[in-house]
């Protein structure tokens, strides 16, 4: 197992405030945010789906675009990216383009994961970029807030 690092767990809440943000609108609470090497936030996102009507509205996706316009490079290579939940495969597509060396993330993805649980796109060898991946970093508190929000939904 590997090391936990506080960093991650602070970067995570980053994360969840924009997951919270979401609420409000009809998309599902997923945030996201880009870290630079010294520790700063180059890219904040969050589910924007429905708000937006685009299909690529997720939150990795917006929080990539929004660090690469900031650095003026799509080559996020010193760069971590924290997700409250695991990446699908567009995402994780996203992350190996724009070759982020690490992830960290909130809950699995057990129906659509792309970072190991379903799929494994950040890892697979036949591409050309490899990614580190740092599961479960406060993955009761990500799985609370989509579970919360399932169940209001269904309610």
């Amino acid at each position: 197992m590997k090391q936990r690092d506080h960093r991650h767990e602070a970067w995570m809440g980053l994360a969840l405030d924009e997951a919270r943000e979401a609420l409000g609108s009809e998309d599902v609470p997923i945030g996201a945010v880009v870290v630079g090497p010294g520790g700063e936030v180059l890219g904040r996102g969050r589910n924007r789906r429905e708000a937006d009507a685009d299909p690529t509205g997720h939150a990795e996706v917006l929080a990539i675009r929004e660090a690469a316009r900031r650095l003026g490079r799509w080559r996020l290579d010193d760069c971590t990216l924290v997700v409250t939940l695991e990446p699908c495969a567009m995402c994780a597509g996203a992350v190996v383009l724009a070759r982020i060396p690490r992830l960290v993330m909130g809950a699995w993805d057990e129906k659509a994961g792309a970072a190991g649980s379903v799929f494994d796109v950040v890892r697979e060898r036949r591409l050309n970029h490899w990614v580190e991946v740092f599961p479960e970093v406060r993955e009761e508190e990500c799985g609370a807030l989509l579970l919360d929000f399932f169940r209001a939904r269904r309610g």
